[in-house]
C-alpha cells in the first residue's frame, strides 16, 4: 500500500522523545537512541546511559546534559543543539504553554510573570535586526506548532473569534461562555485566540463545561470583580485563578496567543496555551486547526480580517472541502460592518455557500456549526 501524507508525518512524531519518561522507555525497547529526536528533555541524570548508547543520527534540541555526555554524543554522530541561556523561554519546547506556567510569579506582579518577561524580551529584540534573536524566536514558534498539531490530532476543533474588548460581567461575555460550554458538550475542541475579552469568555465556557450550569454564573460573577485586563492584568488574572481554585479540574480547550500584541494577556482558562511571537503564524494556524469550523462573534478590524482569512481558503478549496462558518449578530455583520453580504456574494454557486449561516443570537450558533458540518 503506497503511504499517505499522514504515515510519514505519523512515523517522524513516533521517533520524537519529549520527556523523560519517553527516554526511558525508548532506551528500555529500542537500546539505542539511533536517528531519535530528543526534544527539550533534562538529560543530566542520563550520563551513564548516553556514554553507552548508539546515537548516530540522532538530534538533541535543548536537552541539558553532562559535558561529558556531550561530547561523546556529538562525536558518536549525534547533532546537538545546546539550550540557550539567559532566556525567558525554552525555544525547543516540546509542549503547548498551561496557564500556571505563563503566569508563574502573578503573587509578584504580572510583570514577574514568563509571560510578561518573554514579551520584554520580544520588545527587546525584535527591532535590532539581529539574526540570532530572530532564528530563535522562529524556532520556538516552530517547535510550538509541533507540539499543537500533536494535541489536537483526531479532534474536532470549533474556533470561536471576538474581540479583545468585550469586559467581564456584561451579557455579551456571558453569551459567549455559555457558547464555549454548548461547544465543548456537544463534543467540539473549543480553541480561540486566546486572550481576553470574547476569547476568554469562550475558554472559561469550556472550563466549565463538565460542572453543573450554576457554576458558570457564579464564575461570572466573582470574574466581574475585575471587568478588564485594564488598568491591572495581575488582578485581572488572579480573578481568574480564583475562579480555578475554587471549581478545579474543568474542561479542556485550546488558546493560541501571541506575544506580538503583548498588552493583551493569555487567559487562564485555556488548558492548552500555543503562544507565538509571529502572529502571522498564529492567526493562520488558528484557522486552519479549526477543522469543524468557526463561530464569529461581533468584533471590530481583527474579526473581520479573521472571517475573510478564512473565507479565502474555503473559496478556493485550497485546505479540501469548506469548512463550517457562522456569523453572530445579523445586525452588526450587515449593518454596522457589513462582512456577512460580501461573504454570501463570495460564496454564490461554490462549495462554500452550503457551509455559511448568519443567525442573530449567540445560543444558535452550536447548532448551525452541527448542521452546516453535516
Amino acid at each position: 500500500m503506497q503511504p499517505t501524507p499522514a504515515q510519514p508525518l505519523r512515523a517522524a512524531h513516533d521517533r520524537e522523545i519529549e520527556s523523560l519518561a519517553e527516554f526511558d522507555a525508548v532506551v528500555t525497547e529500542h537500546g539505542s537512541l539511533a536517528r531519535f529526536r530528543v526534544q527539550a528533555v533534562d538529560l543530566t541524570g542520563r550520563t551513564d546511559v548516553l556514554l553507552r548508547l548508539d546515537t548516530t543520527g540522532a538530534v538533541f534540541l535543548g536537552c541539558p546534559m553532562a559535558p561529558e555526555a556531550a561530547t561523546r554524543v556529538g562525536a558518536a554522530g549525534a547533532l546537538v543543539f545546546p539550550p540557550i541561556p539567559g532566556l525567558p523561554f525554552d525555544p525547543y519546547r516540546a509542549f503547548a504553554y498551561t496557564p500556571d506556567e505563563l503566569f508563574e510569579s502573578l503573587e509578584e506582579g504580572y510583570e514577574a510573570t514568563p509571560d510578561a518577561r518573554a514579551y520584554a524580551w520580544f520588545q527587546r529584540t525584535k527591532a535590532d535586526g539581529d539574526v540570532f534573536a530572530s532564528m530563535l524566536r522562529a524556532i520556538h514558534d516552530d517547535a510550538v506548532s509541533d507540539a499543537l498539531d500533536e494535541l489536537l490530532v483526531g479532534a474536532r476543533v470549533v474556533g470561536v473569534m471576538g474581540g479583545h474588548a468585550m469586559a467581564r460581567g456584561t451579557d455579551a461575555y456571558a453569551g459567549a461562555a455559555r457558547l464555549g460550554r454548548a461547544l465543548s458538550r456537544a463534543g467540539f475542541t473549543v480553541a480561540t485566540g486566546g486572550g481576553p475579552g470574547a476569547m476568554e469568555a469562550a475558554n472559561l465556557g469550556a472550563y466549565a463545561a463538565p460542572f453543573a450550569d450554576g457554576m458558570l454564573d457564579d464564575a461570572l460573577r466573582l470574574l466581574a470583580k475585575a471587568p478588564s485586563f485594564r488598568p491591572s492584568v495581575t488582578d485581572w488574572a488572579r480573578a481568574a485563578f480564583e475562579v480555578r481554585e475554587r471549581w478545579p479540574g474543568g474542561g479542556d480547550s485550546v488558546g493560541i496567543p501571541t506575544w506580538f500584541y503583548g498588552h493583551e494577556p493569555p487567559n487562564a482558562f485555556a488548558a492548552h496555551l500555543a503562544k507565538y511571537f509571529a502572529n502571522a503564524t498564529r492567526e493562520d494556524g488558528l484557522l486552519a486547526r479549526s477543522t469543524a469550523g468557526v463561530v464569529f462573534l461581533p468584533g471590530a478590524a481583527g474579526t473581520v480580517q479573521e472571517i475573510f482569512d478564512n473565507a479565502t481558503p474555503n473559496y478556493y478549496e485550497s485546505r479540501g472541502e469548506p469548512t463550517p462558518m457562522v456569523l453572530v449578530d445579523s445586525g452588526h455583520w450587515t449593518r454596522e460592518l457589513p462582512a456577512w453580504p460580501l461573504l454570501r456574494s463570495l460564496a454564490r454557486e461554490r462549495a462554500m455557500e452550503s457551509r455559511i449561516a448568519l443567525v442573530d443570537r449567540i445560543e444558535q450558533a452550536p447548532e448551525a456549526i452541527k448542521r452546516l458540518g453535516g
